[in-house]
């Protein structure tokens, strides 16, 4: 008879001890599988959480994005840049700056690449008599905003006054009936109404605007002008912004002062950046939070997984021990009709060799199944992310059909070397 008909004969006469050893066989790589496979179910989970929270984030910062903008605009100009030596008791208690600066100064600040403020805005304001019409006016002569040229385009907050023409508050042109088109006298000049402002409650109902080089004319102020309005970059974010936009302006500008108006758009806009800045605290959180998690139960794997495989290899190994024993009278009796000691270690090791391999199969089914099953009961209901095919590792499966027949081949060496030193003759006469 062939060794392997006596191997296969050997299996099914003694399948319940062959049964108990491949059970301990699929235990021992279903448990190594089963933990890999929760980690790869936690890995696909955290993925998926962080890719929503990102996306999640992504969106509030677009619109938090286009809220500051909005915001921004809502801002109009913000800063103020004046004369060093204007004091700004008499700021407010006037109304209008009385010290002046060079023209060019806007100029020189919007050509220098400072990028914490943009929309520069030069202007000419006084307080006059309006002889014409027996009117005190403030009197702003602009000329438009001077272009970033280092900076993309973009759409100036107010319009220029055009030359030859007058822009009225409320105020004056509700008084003195005046409406877009009309003829006007100021200060001995001739200009067409451009404009009609609506009621606004501020001294802006009794200013009128006109072009800047026409104010410098008629207050004898040439290549003069007293304030600069500028509006504050909020994406730069506004922390700290006001310390940092004084301190560039005035390397910038040398002898100029900057005060900051519209502070509560400006604690809006800083909260809507908190609110930003909290989306991405949040998905670091929970990625620090997703990784703990994972170190904690590759820890938990680490010390289970080898215990369970040491405990199954001694298993198997008590197995081949009671074989051997119980297969005492027919060693001997095989050895007596000429088996050789290496034909019996082949039929012995051979059976473990093949309790391995099947033992492999099943566990890398049976862990697969074990770990989807715990990871879903663990992470939630992601069954569409973890399916069996995503979840199958080719190189896994290749470990485990490699380690599988080692531990059994090695757990049943010992008992096989016992088997193959026995004395025929011996093992006969005690049979």
């Amino acid at each position: 008879m062939k060794i392997w008909h006596i191997l296969v004969k050997e299996i099914m006469h003694r399948w319940r001890s062959f049964a108990l050893g491949l059970f301990a066989v699929t235990v021992a790589i279903g448990s190594l599988t089963g933990a890999l496979t929760l980690l790869k179910v936690h890995d696909l989970q955290t993925q998926k959480i962080l890719t929503e929270k990102e996306q999640e984030t992504k969106k509030k910062m677009e619109i938090l994005k286009d809220e500051m903008r909005k915001a921004t605009l809502k801002l109009s100009f913000n800063l103020l840049i004046l004369p060093k030596q204007q004091s700004i008791r008499d700021l407010h208690m006037k109304g209008y700056p009385s010290e002046y600066m060079p023209e060019e100064y806007a100029t020189r600040l919007a050509d220098s690449g400072i990028i914490t403020v943009r929309h520069f805005l030069p202007s000419l304001q006084q307080r006059i008599k309006w002889p014409e019409k027996k009117r005190t006016i403030t009197l702003v002569g602009t000329r438009g905003e001077v272009p970033n040229l280092h900076k993309d385009p973009r759409k100036p907050l107010v319009q220029p006054v055009p030359q030859g023409t007058i822009v009225l508050g409320y105020g004056l042109h509700h008084s003195l009936g005046l409406e877009v088109g009309n003829k006007v006298k100021l200060l001995g000049k001739e200009f067409t109404v451009h404009k009609c402002y609506e009621e606004r409650g501020s001294k802006d109902d009794f200013t009128a605007w006109i072009h800047l080089r026409q104010a410098q004319e008629l207050l004898d102020k040439e290549g003069l002008i007293n304030a600069i309005l500028a509006l504050e970059c909020l994406c730069q974010g506004v922390e700290n912004l006001l310390g940092k936009v004084r301190k560039e302006i005035e390397q910038i500008l040398p002898g100029t002062q900057v005060i900051e108006k519209g502070t509560k758009a400006l604690a809006r806009a800083e909260s809507r950046i908190k609110v930003g800045q909290e989306a991405k605290a949040a998905v670091e959180r929970e990625r620090r939070h997703r990784t703990q998690m994972r170190s904690e139960r590759e820890f938990f794997a680490a010390v289970l997984v080898p215990l369970v495989i040491v405990t199954c290899a001694v298993w198997v190994g008590l197995l081949a021990f009671n074989n051997v024993r119980d297969r005492k009278a027919e060693i001997g009796i095989q050895r007596a009709m000429g088996f050789r000691a290496r034909q019996i270690m082949f039929l012995f090791l051979s059976k473990y060799l093949i309790m391995g391999l099947l033992g492999g199969v099943l566990g890398i089914f049976v862990g697969l199944g074990f770990g989807r099953w715990l990871g879903l009961t663990l992470e939630g209901d992601i069954k569409e992310i973890v399916a069996a095919g995503e979840l199958f590792n080719p190189g896994l499966f290749l470990l485990a059909l490699i380690i599988a027949p080692v531990l059994t081949v090695i757990s049943a060496y010992l008992p096989t070397m016992v088997a193959i030193r026995q004395d025929p003759a011996e093992a006969l006469r005690e049979k």
